[in-house]
């Protein structure tokens, strides 16, 4: 149910109150989601998913013991839920917040300008 325009007009006094009043917190707030936190365990999941691959090729590689390599595998597996439960936690909105701050940062075109650049010096090189 929307809100009426006398509410409306109540809410924002009250928020430029809330900004002339303490303009350090408001500024700490707006900087902050509500999925931040997910945010974060998306990225503890990542980082425990690379540990797990990590200690599984180490294994194999230095023929160590299959018993290692099985902890690596479990510790990527459990990544793996921890991530797509924290994934389902952040839901859509979560998701569409999350890729729209990424455009509006220019992370797609960072990464644009890395391959021309890997491209251009590939083309260097065949030359």
């Amino acid at each position: 149910m929307p809100l009426s325009e006398d509410e409306q007009r109540i809410l924002q006094q009250i928020e430029q109150q809330f900004y002339e009043q303490d303009p350090d917190l408001a500024g700490e707030i707006g900087r902050h989601s509500v999925y931040a936190h997910h945010l974060r365990l998306l990225k503890w999941a990542a980082a425990a998913f690379t540990v797990g691959v990590g200690v599984l090729a180490a294994a194999l590689w230095f023929e160590r013991s299959f018993a290692i390599a099985f902890v690596g595998f479990v510790v990527m597996l459990a990544a793996a839920l921890w991530f797509e439960r924290s994934l389902r936690k952040l839901g859509r909105a979560g998701v569409t917040q999350l890729t729209q701050s990424l455009r509006d940062r220019g992370f797609g075109d960072s990464l644009r300008g890395a391959t021309d650049r890997a491209r251009d010096r590939l083309r260097r090189d065949e030359e």
